[in-house]
């Protein structure tokens, strides 16, 4: 059985009105006050005319039938509050990069078809530049985020909106209605994932009990399950970014609590972990070593009672087995898991490990619906073949891109009868049924005729000491037609040179894939997601001019 998400909320909401939902300081809305504002968005979204026009059945794969929200803010409970609302009145909200610069989100919001902006306060300049250049964008939402920013002309206090229009029937949601996620666009322009609500809410949103990975068939089931709920988890990323807000959704679904840092614009990891004493944090997100090695150093200069932490969830990037296994380490009660998922194939595979067990990068449990494809998307790859192959995922998988049905059709191909998802990673399934992922096709290097993974390269590189991060790249050759090429940056009072750094590489992958040339930053680019930027790394390697090579 298919469920909308609005729906699913609202019954968990009844189900444990008086538990918390979101906390943010002082804020904390329990699960009755959260619905009560969603209906009052809902219904102030409603009486503008907003919402659902065209059933699923008449659209093309691509395309939309929903009026869309861009949510354009910091971690927030408006946030969630403009998913929730959105959805009860049967419109597709989708996050935006709030790093964008001008022309960046002129982009997003066009290509969107953007008719409402939910946005804070510190963003209204930008905004204010492109939308005149925005004629479908209609009403603007604007979120008092303690900046002392003026309302933008033409634009609504959010406060004020949710309370201008009384509440009033709302119309029924189903599980065809969207979805919306745009990808991150570190590796090209951003796409908009459509999915059917009743596909990724047991795709990535916690539509599968989690004891069993099998669906729930009604929604008496989810609301029994709630109600032995009461976990309180804290996703530190940015909401904008899927693994983040999947978390938050799941936690809604499950009857937990969202918890926010204080300052929820950036990651801190001194708030993080005073976050989790304060409020008995017991499931966190962080993001990769992006977030993995300033906990780390947090942790070994300050004391922090963390005995209420039972999961640390890490996804989006690689947490490497040197990060792994030194929080391990510092918090040994603690087990992590590392999660495998995308856009467009929702939460793929999973490794959970604890202090004193083996800890890998790159290999993971499959989960629901995970599959290898061939190299010529022609047939599907049993477990043990011995050719590297597409990771794919069958069953519950988007429709397509918004307004592009030709990317539609090649990342979502029928072979043999099914329809997959194939967004470019590689990887192939052990005999023994364990997934190895290679990496993501679009940042491979091909030098000398052979194929090489950047995140391959950047695990071997991690395991080096001195190194804090680090993005590989490629750069043209004339010798090898592309040479790798590797972005570093050092711990702080730690330095190595690139005979060291090779050398250590050289213990974890072959001769062939070890860097030509080293670069050394002050501050490797990454999304607030922790997403490395591989834009910006093949930019400097190929003018490397305002950087010190090694």
């Amino acid at each position: 059985m298919d469920f909308n998400l609005a729906e699913v909320i609202r019954a968990v909401a009844k189900a444990v009105p008086t538990r918390e939902a979101l906390v943010h300081d002082d804020n904390r809305l329990t699960y009755a006050a959260f619905m009560s504002r969603v209906d009052r968005l809902a219904s102030a979204l409603a009486s503008r005319g907003l919402g659902h026009h065209t059933e699923r059945s008449s659209l093309e794969n691509w395309q939309s039938g929903q009026d869309h929200v861009a949510l354009y803010l910091h971690n927030c409970p408006e946030y969630i509050e403009g998913m929730v609302g959105s959805y009860a009145a049967r419109l597709a909200p989708f996050n935006v990069n709030y790093r964008y610069v001008a022309e960046e989100l002129r982009y997003l919001l066009a290509d969107s078809q953007a008719r409402v902006i939910i946005f804070h306060s510190a963003f209204a300049a930008t905004l204010d530049a492109i939308r005149a250049d925005l004629p479908e964008l209609q009403l603007l939402l604007q979120v008092d985020d303690g900046s002392g920013t003026t309302l933008l002309d033409g634009a609504e206090w959010y406060e004020e909106f949710l309370a201008s229009a009384p509440l009033t029937p709302l119309p029924t949601p189903s599980p065809d209605d969207l979805y919306i996620l745009y990808t991150g666009g570190t590796t090209g322009m951003p796409k908009g994932v459509l999915w059917r609500q009743g596909d990724i809410y047991p795709a990535a949103l916690g539509g599968r009990k989690i004891s069993t990975g099998v669906e729930y068939d009604t929604i008496d089931s989810i609301v029994e399950n709630a109600l032995e709920g009461g976990m309180r988890v804290l996703p530190s990323a940015p909401f904008m970014h899927g693994a983040a807000h999947w978390m938050a959704m799941n936690a809604l679904g499950n009857g937990n609590t969202i918890v926010l840092p204080h300052n929820p614009t950036t990651f801190d990891p001194k708030d993080f972990c005073e976050t989790i004493d304060r409020e008995k944090v017991n499931i966190a997100l962080i993001v990769g070593d992006a977030f993995g090695r300033p906990l780390l150093d947090e942790l070994d200069h300050a004391q922090h009672d963390l005995s209420s932490l039972v999961l640390l969830i890490s996804g989006g990037a690689a947490l490497t087995a040197p990060v792994k296994t030194a929080l391990l380490d510092r918090l040994p009660s603690l087990a992590i898991m590392d999660g495998l998922g995308s856009s467009e194939t929702g939460q793929q595979a999973s490794q959970v490990v604890g202090a004193g067990a083996p800890i890998t990068t790159g290999t993971f449990k499959p989960g629901t619906g995970l599959a290898i494809v061939s190299a010529d998307l022609a047939h599907r790859l049993d477990a043990g073949h011995e050719d590297l192959g597409w990771l794919a995922q069958f069953g519950r998988v988007p429709l397509g891109y918004l307004g592009d049905g030709e990317k539609t059709a090649r990342t979502f191909p029928t072979i043999d009868g099914v329809r997959y998802s194939v967004p470019g990673d590689r990887a192939r399934l052990t005999a023994d049924g364990t997934l190895e992922l290679q990496g993501r096709d679009s940042v491979t290097i091909n030098s000398g005729g052979e194929k090489i993974f950047a995140e391959e390269v950047e695990a071997a590189l991690a395991h080096h000491p001195a190194v804090y991060d680090v993005i590989v790249t490629g750069r043209p050759s004339e010798r090898w037609g592309s040479e790798v090429v590797a972005i570093v940056q050092f711990r702080p009072g730690f330095s190595a040179s690139f005979e060291d750094l090779v050398a250590t590489c050289a213990d974890h992958i072959a001769r062939y894939k070890l860097p030509k040339e080293l670069i050394v930053v002050e501050q490797i680019e990454r999304s607030p997601a922790g997403k490395a930027d591989y834009r910006w790394a093949r930019s400097l390697v190929t003018n490397p001019d305002e950087e010190s090579p090694a």
